[in-house]
């Protein structure tokens, strides 16, 4: 994995350099009592020279694309309540199809549609001081903060190494009007140059699993 660090870049958090930059792609939100949906998320990495890297993410969710009329030929293949249907025909001449007779819907591309902002999060990713007892050779600590509007703080603890980060929630702060997330983890992984991640929590009395997971492509500036 080759990449060039950053100018300016504290060396506290060189092990990071690989994520700084834009980031953006598509990805689905799917979690028990919530409807499966495709979403387009943006994320940036930056810095300013201290001994952390900034973080911002926004997550929409991609609207399905309805056409503004009904396409002529669906309208020539609908049957019409005035004219003799299947089997009604009088002149010898074929009957109009029945309505389920009617060409399907087109699924529109990925990505084509509106889109209406999901979630978004700020936060502070830095490598701790000193590193912890047990963690195995070639993998360098992580302490990250991230906060959202849904009013909750989470503080994860981790690792990275080898184009992986590994992190999980040590604290979860919330509002007393926020919904109550008990425990939150995350992976990312840089393959093939694409940053891909899964976000997994347990929420609403569901036990650990994914809610967000994502394949992101660096935007080049």
């Amino acid at each position: 994995m080759s990449f060039a660090i950053p100018d300016g870049l504290a060396p506290e958090v060189y092990p990071l350099a690989w994520l700084v930059g834009s980031w953006r792609g598509e990805g689905v939100i799917s979690y028990p009592g919530i409807d499966t949906v495709a979403v387009l998320q943006d994320v940036t990495f930056d810095h300013d020279g201290g001994p952390y890297l900034r973080y911002e993410s926004t997550i929409r969710v991609i609207e399905p694309v309805v056409p503004a009329t009904v396409p002529e030929e669906w309208a020539q293949s609908s049957a019409d309540p005035e004219e003799p249907t299947s089997g009604d025909a009088t002149d010898g001449s074929p009957a109009a199809p029945a309505a389920a007779d009617a060409p399907p819907a087109v699924v529109p591309p990925l990505g084509t549609g509106e889109t209406t902002v999901w979630s978004t999060e700020t936060g502070y990713w830095r490598v701790p001081p000193d590193r912890p007892e047990g963690l195995p050779e070639g993998k360098t600590p992580l302490e990250v903060m991230m906060t959202d509007p849904a009013g909750r703080l989470t503080m994860y603890l981790g690792a990275v190494g080898n184009g992986r980060i590994d992190l999980a929630s040590d604290l979860i702060a919330r509002t007393p009007t926020a919904a109550e997330v008990s425990a939150s983890s995350r992976l990312y992984g840089l393959v093939e140059g694409h940053l891909m991640w899964v976000w997994e929590i347990a929420a609403f009395g569901h036990p650990l699993q994914s809610y967000v997971s994502a394949n992101l492509s660096r935007v080049e500036e």
